[in-house]
């Protein structure tokens, strides 16, 4: 009788023990039901973004489809090829949204307080969440730097070539900054982009002009590096006496303004890889070209937008984490604020980050910088 009173006891114990926790190195049955049910919404969200954009797209442009007689596999192929920068996009929402449905899910079941009383705090409950999104940052960080990159031909170069009145910029003035005390000015680039028309170069002693060499026109041997000036016009001005001296045939001269200057005019940094970006900004450094601050916005841009869908859910997972009555659309709603927030953040500030308002690097990376000071403080009310 003792025996089986100790038995009972012992079975009575095991049975009112606190459920206990495995450690956060582990990953356990609950980790994965968590984590499976995140990515099928967010790979859901992802899809329903991706059909909704091809869909107004296509409303919006399908006259110009049929005006160019364009084939129904080069429009497929255009869609297509867009995906990977659609993703890119829309990654920050679905993952927002993925995070509020499946922690609100738990909350309103009474799941999430039995885990929080059996002792799982809010960083061991975003361990699957995080899993995930480091899956989703590393996937759309390749596909930033490479996969979008590489489809530039097929979706974006098709839009700008058939769906967008092209700006000719070959016949508007170019002033290009040569040297320190030195600017190039040509009126028309030819389209081999190695010669132009109507073409100076004036030197400057500080706000002084001391020279001006004026040519018909101008050819770039690129190999050996040299600018030959055509039927070519000396002015030198000194103590108020202006001297002039002409030049007819060809002057050669070496300037250091890179052999390609011309040709990175039409280039657009987004149909570059990581590797051929950095070299694209050593470049243009080097030209004497105006924009580099967009360049190197939009190389940064590249870098910071992937790491938003990690960002983003921890501040998705903290702000769903309390218990509440609001059902699936209230959660639609607060994605869809945050997500366009951040989108509109992005555009905004880099936008100030291309007028030279705001220091490039810090207008790629500023959204970025905001959310997580935002996650950080919704993570430690909602801990508290």
């Amino acid at each position: 009788m003792s025996d089986e009173r100790a038995t009972a006891d012992e079975t009575g114990s095991r049975v009112n023990r606190p459920p206990k926790l495995p450690g956060p190195g582990k990953f356990t049955i609950i980790d994965r039901y968590i984590a499976r049910q995140f990515l099928t919404i967010f790979l859901f969200s992802l899809a329903s973004f991706a059909a909704l954009f091809i869909i107004i797209n296509l409303v919006e442009n399908l006259d110009r489809f049929m005006d160019r007689q364009i084939p129904f596999d080069r429009i497929v192929i255009f869609y297509l090829s867009g995906l990977p920068d659609t993703f890119l996009l829309t990654s920050p929402l679905s993952a927002l949204l993925a995070s509020l449905f499946v922690t609100g899910k738990l909350s309103m079941q009474s799941e999430l307080p039995a885990l929080k009383s059996a002792g799982m705090s809010l960083s061991r409950l975003m361990k699957p969440f995080l899993v995930v999104t480091l899956a989703i940052t590393a996937f759309n960080t390749v596909n930033s730097c490479f996969i979008a990159p590489a489809m530039y031909d097929w979706s974006k170069g098709f839009e700008k070539r058939y769906l967008k009145k092209q700006k000719n910029n070959d016949a508007e003035p170019l002033h290009i900054r040569e040297s320190k005390n030195r600017i190039l000015t040509v009126a028309e680039i030819g389209s081999d982009r190695k010669s132009a028309k109507t073409v100076s170069l004036e030197t400057f002693n500080g706000s002084q002009i001391v020279e001006r060499l004026d040519a018909d026109s101008l050819r770039i041997i690129t190999r050996e590096k040299y600018w030959i000036f055509y039927n070519a016009k000396q002015r030198t001005f000194s103590n108020g006496i202006e001297t002039l001296a002409t030049r007819p045939g060809a002057d050669t001269l070496k300037l250091s303004l890179a052999t390609n200057t011309f040709k990175m005019i039409d280039t657009d940094p987004d149909e570059m890889n990581i590797v051929q970006h950095f070299d694209f900004i050593w470049q243009k450094a080097h030209s004497g070209l105006p924009g580099l601050e967009k360049t190197t916005v939009k190389l940064h841009t590249k870098l910071a937008l992937p790491l938003a869908s990690m960002i983003i859910v921890m501040i998705g997972v903290p702000l769903s984490s309390k218990k509440k009555r609001s059902g699936l659309a209230v959660e639609v709603s607060i994605s869809l604020l945050i997500g366009l927030s951040y989108l509109g953040m992005l555009r905004t500030i880099g936008s100030l980050g291309y007028d030279g308002l705001l220091n490039p690097v810090l207008a790629a990376w500023l959204p970025d910088l905001l959310f997580i000071i935002a996650g950080a403080f919704l993570y430690r009310s909602a801990d508290h």
